[in-house]
């Protein structure tokens, strides 16, 4: 406190004014150190300014707890002027203070100086006491009851009980007793008010008889009701009062009227006479049962999950060819073979007004919009739109739901999405179905067999409803990333679509018309942010490298988080983002180079392959070490097809090695090391044997390799190229990479009608019917190389004509 003020000492009335706490529901007694929180603004400047000028502090209890600023009629008439021992700041509103009480003293007069209370008031001041037969017979009695008391209630610390019952000291257990005791404030203050030690010490005897009667008495009936009530009773006790209290709360539960309910709901629902009898059969059990018992809490989630369902809710088809076509066009740029295929399912269905039957399974790279195709599906047909994720799911209870007789059993993943969609007609997205896997709990891709094919699943059973569901009014629709993990059981059961990946104009469009619009809204930056057309294709060409959009839409975010943080600091107010910007806000460009033959080198060809996520250039490179032993080295996480492949070239090039110069004595004397770049990466398949058996055989000739070639085709032992799959993929990472000439099996080229026209705008597609054909055109013989006159007019054109320059 900045101002302090003296204590006066009037010496002639004995009186002394104090800064003054009064307490709630409290009481200090003398010779005792007792800590509490203070809280009042008064009272905390008390506590401060008695800190601050080393003064002692006078302690009061109110009369009643619920005054918050006590008057003199408000405060007992007795207190305790203690020392502060110490001050701990909780909080700007609260104080911790520790105290010890040093004398009794009377209020005289409370006075507010409107910062704390202050009192006058006049110490007590008791003789010394005089030790007879009487005070010494009510400290050993007091002693005994104490000991009483602490058997009843034994939660008091050893140490107290100690100090009390090996003290003799009157006044010391006249204040110490009182003070460790479980009683009201009243009666301790009563205590404290005692001018005689006796009477004090006889007060003292008189609560604690009290208490110990009725802790004796509490004891007594806890141990009668203990022996009377057994278990059984005592849970018909409970029971009752359970009831009676649910009464009370208008919350009471009669399982006859609740399965009248559930009887009724049954009925109003017109469901088949085999269906209408279990339900009814399972309401008329929970009928006979206890509201409180567990097996009618399972039958109430069983009739609740059955009533649920969407029994006879259908929605309405309305196809309209033209609608939905704008809706596809709207939602998603380019795809267009897949849009055209979609809307002839479209019309299909609506000639036949019949979805039956028709499963689609979506196939393509992450990220290509797959499951927004499904929803503008769902769209374009009006119904309703669920999604069920199955990337994961190896438990077949998941799918087909978990028998009753198991603790927490609920119905499976489907009867769940359609009672989520309610609709018994609704559009259900099984999305990731490659994702699947199994274990010892079962196959779920089995599980899904009844529910995918239309002869089977008008009666679906869910093992936890245990009744027939319809589900061949249910569209599924499915999605992949690949095929080949899909069961071919499964697999026969869908209209495969396949989705390729997108083209550089094609991301360009898409992030123009609908990635960055959508991500300049959802940043509130719509007018404050423009993008030129240079900039959005350095953002696809430098810092992103997939077959979809979603790390192209996360790096337009990135760029948008960038330019918030510009305008939000008052750098600029709108922002114009140019190709030279790109750069600052997002760093050096993160796709880094692909390594593949650039520049006719010796031992490297380059193959296509396909991933996942789309195709990509695979090199293969083959190096030839002298002074070995005839040992073939295979590196680069190489399958097994992948190595029987490069034994297929290596057996290539013994055959034919006097066509290419190649010293056939050397076979034994030398080591040859193939290795498929990125070591790191699995690879597996056989339409690496083009490309291997070239490698190959430029590295024990010296024939360097054309650069501007890439192929992709299986081998036979005879040297014929066979067919492979993934053509599409594989021609898109060639033109991604720019390359002008693609050598492929003479058997893929009715293919080619999948492959997008800009890829074939821009390559020569040569057919191959023998390893020798690719050799031609690939080996640089004599710094001369074939050229391709003219690409192919047509995708089944089968002659090509050729020239060496």
């Amino acid at each position: 406190m900045s101002e302090k003020v003296k204590v006066k000492v009037e010496t002639a009335k004995n009186h002394v004014s104090l800064p003054t706490i009064a307490l709630r529901g409290l009481v200090v007694f003398p010779n005792n150190i007792i800590h509490f929180e203070v809280g009042r603004k008064q009272s905390i400047a008390a506590v401060e300014w008695a800190m601050e000028n080393n003064s002692s502090i006078f302690l009061i209890t109110q009369r009643d707890s619920e005054v918050s600023e006590p008057t003199m009629k408000d405060l007992y008439q007795y207190g305790v002027i203690a020392s502060v021992k110490q001050i701990l700041k909780v909080s700007d509103t609260l104080v911790k203070v520790l105290v010890e009480g040093v004398s009794r003293a009377k209020l005289v007069e409370l006075i507010d100086n409107n910062k704390y209370l202050t009192s006058k008031v006049v110490k007590s001041r008791i003789p010394a006491p005089i030790l007879n037969d009487n005070i010494e017979a009510l400290i050993r009695r007091i002693k005994e009851l104490f000991q009483e008391y602490n058997t009843l209630k034994p939660q008091m610390p050893k140490e107290i009980v100690y100090n009390i019952l090996s003290n003799d000291d009157a006044v010391f257990l006249s204040y110490f007793v009182p003070l460790n005791l479980h009683l009201k404030y009243q009666d301790k203050q009563n205590i404290l008010e005692q001018n005689s030690l006796s009477t004090r010490l006889e007060k003292i005897l008189n609560i604690l008889i009290h208490e110990n009667n009725i802790l004796t008495l509490e004891k007594e009936i806890q141990d009668k009701t203990n022996s009377q009530i057994d278990k059984s009773q005592r849970q018909y006790f409970l029971r009752e009062q359970m009831g009676v209290l649910s009464e009370e709360l208008g919350e009471s539960e009669d399982t006859r009227t609740e399965a009248s309910e559930y009887k009724k709901k049954i009925s109003d629902l017109n469901l088949s006479e085999e269906i209408t009898e279990k339900l009814i059969k399972e309401a008329d059990r929970l009928a006979k049962m206890q509201s409180y018992s567990q097996e009618s809490g399972v039958i109430r989630s069983y009739l609740d999950t059955c009533l649920e369902l969407p029994w006879n809710v259908f929605t309405k088809d309305q196809i309209n060819i033209k609608k939905s076509e704008n809706i596809l066009n709207r939602d998603h740029y380019g795809l267009e073979k897949v849009k055209e295929r979609i809307l002839e399912v479209l019309a299909m269905q609506k000639l036949s007004s019949s979805m039956k039957g028709q499963i689609i399974c979506l196939v393509g790279p992450p990220g290509i919009g797959k499951t927004s195709i499904a929803k503008s599906i769902a769209e374009c047909i009006g119904r309703k739109y669920a999604r069920m994720s199955l990337g994961g799911v190896r438990d077949e209870s998941e799918i087909r739901g978990h028998r009753r007789t198991y603790i927490g059993a609920m119905a499976g993943k489907i009867i769940s999405t359609i009672i989520t969609a309610k609709s018994s007609n609704p559009l259900i997205l099984l999305d990731e179905i490659d994702k699947l896997s199994s274990d010892f709990r079962g196959d779920p891709s089995a599980a899904l067999l009844e529910a995918l094919d239309v002869e089977q699943n008008t009666t679906f059973r869910d093992h936890y409803l245990d009744i027939p569901y319809d589900l061949s009014d249910v569209l599924f629709i499915t999605t992949a990333n690949s095929l080949s993990t899909i069961p071919s059981a499964l697999l026969d059961r869908m209209d495969v679509i396949q989705l390729g990946s997108y083209t550089r104009e094609e991301k360009f469009n898409i992030a123009k018309k609908h990635l960055i619009p959508k991500q300049l809204k959802k940043a509130g930056m719509a007018k404050l942010i423009k993008f030129t057309p240079s900039s959005i294709y350095q953002i696809i060409d430098g810092y992103t490298f997939e077959a979809g959009v979603r790390t192209l839409e996360r790096t337009i975010a990135e760029v948008l988080r960038k330019c918030a943080k510009s305008i939000v600091s008052g750098d600029t107010e709108q922002i114009k983002i140019e190709v030279s910007d790109i750069e600052k806000l997002l760093g050096p460009a993160r796709k880094k180079p692909s390594f593949f033959n650039r520049t006719n080198e010796i031992g490297v060809a380059n193959g296509l392959a396909w991933t996942s996520i789309g195709g990509e250039i695979l090199p293969l490179e083959v190096s030839v070490i002298k002074e070995g032993k005839g040992t073939l080295i295979l590196t680069g996480s190489l399958g097994d097809v992948m190595k029987e492949s490069a034994t297929l070239a290596l057996t290539y090039a013994k055959i034919h090695a006097k066509e290419y110069n190649i010293d056939t004595d050397q076979f034994s004397k030398i080591d040859i090391h193939i290795h498929a770049p990125e070591g790191a990466v699995p690879k597996d398949g056989p339409s690496a044997g083009v490309a291997l058996t070239t490698a190959l055989i430029s590295a024990l000739s010296g024939y360097p390799v054309r650069s501007d070639v890439a192929m992709t085709g299986e081998i036979s032992l005879h040297g014929c190229v066979l067919p492979i799959g993934g053509l599409k993929e594989k021609t898109m990472a060639a033109y991604r990479e720019k390359i002008k000439t693609v050598l492929i099996p003479q058997d893929n080229m009715s293919d080619l009608y999948e492959v997008d026209e800009i890829v074939k705008k821009h390559i020569s597609f040569i057919p191959l019917t023998s390893v020798k054909q690719a050799l031609d055109i690939n080996l640089i013989i004599d710094n001369k190389k074939i050229k391709i006159k003219k690409a192919f007019e047509t995708p089944l054109k089968k002659d090509i004509e050729i020239t060496i320059q």
